[in-house]
């Protein structure tokens, strides 16, 4: 299938890695064009030489005033045809042992960036009238996720956000839609291993199985798997689906509506 996403430009959050990273991919291989984000350096300048003429890059946080600021500029007076905000989870930790300095530094990464981002990016979508935005959250929008307090409650304050913002932009040719992945092969699952170990007093690798027995398909997603829905609602051919959240979890979801 042609995504006709030719030439179009995207910006994505956490380019360099796990989901953000396989978005990234799956958008340059539909010819699109990335203004990749991330923190690392390195990989940011290695992943521009692989695609020169297909990635421009910003090295920052985009929690940070000043990242927001650059991404902005770059494309203040271009065509920006789809926003990809996905930027790293809060840590892992029980609802009782939370700082108050965790609450107010998960609500910059997991809402007020993405906010906004969407915020200051929206005018120039709506004199278009064409424009995604697809946000990359968790399956904890739809269920608590053990000893994830931190993710379990902001992203909801994203969905909301979301689901508001879909109805508004409806008529205007812009869609508003949520990603909410399950177990997949990524750095930031690695670490809810880990943590589970911890607190259960096992090995990583129990920790893991404990998790994999409970999906479906007897296995953790790839980020690619991911990445190939995630470019169809980037796309054009997405046009009728917008303020959804949908679950990309190899079945772990079992409420009737997933």
């Amino acid at each position: 299938m042609n995504l006709n996403l030719e030439n179009k430009l995207f910006f994505v959050g956490g380019a360099t890695a796990g989901f953000g990273g396989a978005i990234a991919r799956a958008l340059l291989a539909e010819g699109a064009q990335v203004l990749a984000v991330a923190r690392n350096a390195d990989k940011l300048a290695a992943f521009s030489k692989e695609f020169p003429t297909k990635v421009e890059t910003i090295n920052g946080d985009i929690t940070q005033s000043a990242t927001l600021d650059a991404i902005v500029h770059k494309v203040s007076s271009r065509s920006i045809h789809g926003l990809v905000l996905n930027a790293g989870g809060p840590p892992p930790t029980a609802a009782a042992d939370t700082t108050m300095q965790q609450w107010d530094d998960a609500w910059l990464s997991v809402a007020r960036c993405k906010i906004e981002l969407v915020s200051r990016l929206l005018p120039q979508m709506r004199k278009e009238n064409y424009g995604r935005i697809l946000f990359i959250e968790s399956i904890s929008v739809k269920q608590p996720i053990q000893n994830l307090v931190l993710s379990n409650a902001l992203r909801l304050a994203v969905a909301g956000y979301a689901k508001t913002l879909a109805g508004e932009v409806a008529k205007e040719g812009i869609t508003v839609n949520i990603m909410a992945p399950g177990y997949h092969a990524t750095d930031a699952v690695k670490r809810v291993v880990k943590k589970r170990s911890e607190t259960s007093g096992i090995s990583e690798q129990q920790a893991q199985q404990q998790i994999i027995q409970h999906i479906p398909v007897g296995r953790m997603g790839q980020p690619e798997e991911f990445a190939a829905l995630a470019a169809w609602l980037l796309s054009p051919q997405s046009a009728y689906i917008t303020g959804q959240t949908i679950s990309v979890d190899g079945g772990v979801m079992q409420g009737i509506f997933g």
